[in-house]
């Protein structure tokens, strides 16, 4: 039995800097829904997902985010949270998450 925190805590630190991003991108803001969070997803060419928050608890996202923290660190080139993975990746763990 462990606990995870560390990991909440970077979670927490990067929708804190997602945060600011979109206050700097105001019109980007606004197509995301209260409860939701934009993510740029893919390796080379990146794609916006909007997924909802509660994913950020998911120990199979977590495990994204702790991978986008690895390469990007808190300076993540789109200007929002950048996820390194293929598209068809992330694609199949959300639609894992939905159904659960």
């Amino acid at each position: 039995m462990g606990f995870r925190m560390p990991r909440i805590i970077s979670a927490k630190q990067i929708l804190r800097m997602t945060s600011l991003a979109a206050d700097q991108a105001a019109s980007t803001a606004l197509n995301v829904p209260k409860g939701y969070v934009a993510v740029y997803v893919g390796e080379s060419e990146k794609k916006r997902f909007v997924v909802p928050i509660s994913y950020l608890n998911q120990p199979s996202f977590q495990d994204l985010l702790s991978q986008a923290e690895e390469e990007f660190g808190f300076d993540h080139p789109m200007g929002g949270l950048t996820i390194p993975c293929r598209e068809d990746i992330f694609v199949n763990l959300t639609s894992q998450l939905s159904i659960s």
